[in-house]
């Protein structure tokens, strides 16, 4: 049996190596290319982010990565953002006073966290929904690895058609609640860093990649 072929899309932002790396070791066949086709008929899509929102922006722009998402969406084939990758999937990032618009998958605005240390850096647990196939065979212990100074704090996409499925929503806590992850039919998302986060990262990137 093949494995299944994911692209960690490689636009200048993000910790492409171990990705590729934790990809692999939890089952993928995995290549790092911006290359537009390789990664719109790739079975898995990986955006990674770190930085600013404005800056990953530009440079996913760039690259031609938001043509390469909402192409792969379209169609219904899987794409996974991390950490900032996350944080460009909302509508908009405000980052010291200016506002940049994201590429709107979801409504909402990425801010400053509300709290008293300020970057949230290190091991978090999270409260995933039932039914959550990212953290399936995952408990409520189990703790994921997290560097970011923003976040979203109030998810605003609500659900008016009932034959469809609402997104599944995953919180975490520091100084207050933040969307730690989203399940969104192709789209997930975790603001933590799986491929940082041990066997509970592993198991999560597990989990993805069976879906393909």
């Amino acid at each position: 049996m093949t494995a299944p072929s994911v692209v960690v899309f490689d636009y200048g932002f993000g910790n492409i190596r171990s990705a590729e790396r934790a990809l692999t070791r939890a089952g993928a066949e995995v290549e790092i290319t911006r290359d537009f086709d390789t990664a719109l008929n790739a079975d898995g899509l990986l955006v990674p982010g770190v930085g600013a929102f404005a800056a990953c922006m530009a440079g996913l722009r760039a690259a031609r990565g938001d043509w390469v998402i909402g192409r792969r969406l379209a169609g219904g084939r899987p794409v996974l953002g991390i950490c900032v990758g996350m944080q460009i999937l909302f509508a908009r990032g405000i980052e010291h006073g200016v506002e940049s618009e994201g590429l709107d998958e979801w409504p909402g605005t990425v801010g400053p966290l509300t709290a008293d240390v300020v970057p949230h850096m290190g091991w978090n647990t999270v409260t995933a929904p039932a039914g959550s196939r990212l953290f399936a065979g995952l408990t409520a212990e189990d703790r994921f690895y997290f560097v970011h100074s923003y976040a979203v704090a109030d998810w605003e996409l609500e659900a008016h058609n009932e034959a469809l499925s609402a997104p599944l929503v995953t919180w975490a806590t520091h100084g207050a609640p933040f969307v730690a992850a989203v399940e969104n039919g192709p789209l997930s998302a975790t603001q933590f860093h799986p491929e940082k986060s041990g066997d509970a990262g592993a198991q999560l990137l597990k989990n993805w990649i069976e879906t393909l």
